[in-house]
């Protein structure tokens, strides 16, 4: 059985590929890990690619909304990556690297304690939580956004870094003056960096 499993979830109008060329990166630095990079279940309507939850007429009071009723297709998504490798009862090896919309439901599973994960990345997200947060226990988590971020504003990740730490989340917040919003090369490899010591733990 592999070490451990990283799941790349993309963002909104883009697909699992999008993703899945960093963990060909990150392959050689984190030996023995299963990267998968599934697709969402939700045909983005404006455009090609998928979606996790719908943006249409989304703001920020139903947003949470939004994201609660995506919950049944994104844990049935993952659910069936861990059974694909043979990793039922294995959370504690699983990995979520999310991006914006992915970051989205990365941070969500996460407030929400769903499941007693390895670590959380969340690139450029939010945290669209509207409930007491009930974390698991010392599940870590690394958000990183950049200040040029025109998608998501980078006080988001500043937010949610300060409400999952009040619900004691080990967490770090790495903040990057230039990057828009993407996932920079300085980002990427501290992310990958970050990983390699959730797996040590």
């Amino acid at each position: 059985m592999a070490k451990a499993l990283v799941i790349f979830l993309h963002g909104v109008g883009s697909n699992g590929e999008d993703l899945a060329t960093l963990g060909r990166h990150w392959a050689p630095l984190l030996p023995d890990v299963i990267f998968a990079a599934p697709d969402a279940p939700f045909p983005f309507p404006h455009g090609a690619g998928f979606e996790w939850f719908s943006l249409d007429g989304v703001t920020p009071e139903n947003r949470p909304a939004r994201v609660r009723a995506a919950r049944a297709t994104f844990d049935a998504t993952l659910g069936a990556i861990l059974a694909q490798h043979g990793m039922e009862d294995a959370w504690h090896k699983v990995v979520l690297v999310g991006f914006s919309q992915g970051s989205i439901m990365a941070l969500d599973a996460l407030a929400s304690g769903r499941f007693p994960l390895a670590g959380v990345v969340a690139f450029s997200g939010r945290l669209a939580f509207d409930e007491a947060l009930s974390p698991a226990a010392q599940t870590p988590a690394l958000l990183i956004h950049g200040h040029a971020d025109a998608v998501i504003p980078w006080r988001e990740s500043e937010s949610a870094a300060q409400r999952l730490k009040a619900a004691g989340v080990p967490l770090e917040l790495q903040l990057e003056p230039r990057t828009e919003h993407t996932i920079s090369a300085q980002g990427a490899m501290r992310a990958a960096a970050f990983i390699a010591q959730c797996l040590q733990d």
